[in-house]
């Protein structure tokens, strides 16, 4: 693992409010109603059950929980997409779901949002993934997590599927602004997918971002790239710790693997880092305070704004900073949650 010179720092610019940066990120918030975005991905269906607990059961050592509420939401890659609907942004997602109470809950909540469902394939006999997770806590006191339950099909995806997916993204990107990978292993966003939709849709320069939760260096030739530092890890089989240098080491690697453009790493409380091709790295501290409510999805927020303002003709750093303030929001919200564009717009100026 190649370790860089000591005086190759991460370069942390200042920025005051009401300057030019400023009135930069707001120019191009105010692009994204004009935006197209193409999303392939993974579907999840994120069911939250809450209730209130007060006492032991008498048939096993477990909490009894009194149901109180229960959510069904859009997660992973239909987190992204409600995230870029909530900021203005047209989108066009693709993607599976099971013919089941989580598959038609998630349509039902696209359509509440105007989003098209017709790149969306129903697959009868299928599950739809759901991860379920229940969230207890005493009457008037904060809940949290205590377990979490995931379903997920028993089978992969057939040939049919695979085709229609492909077919179905690109047609969609010859009218994008920008296409979305959103793949967390479920098998609708794979590497092997997208070199057959490279190589035969006629994708022009729009920006191709990618959030992998398991193989991130698979899709080399994207244009960006947004693992978090535990991913990038994971990856390179490396420990990055509080080590800088071998962060900074390990963004140039993946850059260079990946052929990317940019490279945007998560980093949780400490914030992101943005490597841009030729440029120093910029690291960005955490907008808001570091009391986080929920990480539940907010690397979908993250993603979505990068790949909007990208969209719009942002360079790196400036869409590493929209994504930032994105992310900062929605970590203090419950659940898993969207951004919309007058947060950010208010994150942004101050107001």
């Amino acid at each position: 693992m190649p370790i860089l010179a000591r005086h190759e720092t991460i370069f942390i610019p200042h920025m005051q409010r009401n300057s030019k940066p400023v009135d930069r990120l707001v120019r191009i918030i105010e692009e994204f109603p004009k935006l197209s975005i193409t999303v392939l991905g993974d579907l999840i269906a994120d069911e939250f059950i809450y209730g209130e607990t007060g006492r032991v059961s008498r048939e096993a050592p477990v909490l009894i929980l009194r149901h109180r509420e229960r959510t069904v939401v859009p997660g992973g890659a239909g987190n992204a997409i409600y995230n870029l609907a909530e900021l203005g942004v047209t989108v066009l997602p693709v993607g599976v779901i099971g013919d089941d109470e989580p598959g038609r809950l998630l349509l039902r909540a696209f359509r509440q949002k105007h989003i098209s469902v017709s790149g969306i394939r129903r697959i009868k006999g299928r599950s739809t993934v759901t991860k379920t997770r229940v969230v207890a806590g005493m009457t008037h006191s904060s809940r949290q997590q205590v377990i979490r339950v995931d379903r997920e099909p028993e089978t992969a995806l057939d040939r049919a599927a695979v085709r229609e997916l492909i077919f179905q993204t690109r047609g969609y990107v010859r009218a994008s602004d920008a296409l979305l990978i959103s793949d967390y292993g479920y098998g609708a966003a794979t590497p092997d997918i997208f070199n057959d939709i490279r190589a035969r849709a006629s994708m022009g320069a729009i920006p191709v971002t990618v959030d992998s939760r398991y193989r991130t260096l698979a899709y080399s030739g994207v244009t960006a790239a947004t693992p978090n530092e535990p991913e990038i890890e994971e990856a390179l089989r490396i420990r990055i710790g509080n080590d800088s240098e071998r962060l900074l080491a390990a963004g140039k690697m993946i850059l260079q693997k990946m052929k990317l453009q940019s490279l945007l790493v998560t980093r949780g409380k400490d914030g992101m880092v943005v490597f841009p091709r030729g440029e120093k790295p910029v690291a960005i501290p955490i907008h808001g305070t570091d009391e986080v409510a929920d990480v539940t999805g907010a690397g979908d927020t993250v993603i979505a704004t990068y790949t909007a303002a990208l969209a719009a003709g942002a360079d790196p750093e400036s869409a590493a900073r929209l994504a930032n303030y994105a992310g900062g929001i929605v970590v203090m919200k419950r659940g898993t949650a969207t951004v919309t564009r007058e947060e950010l717009l208010r994150a942004v100026t101050g107001g």
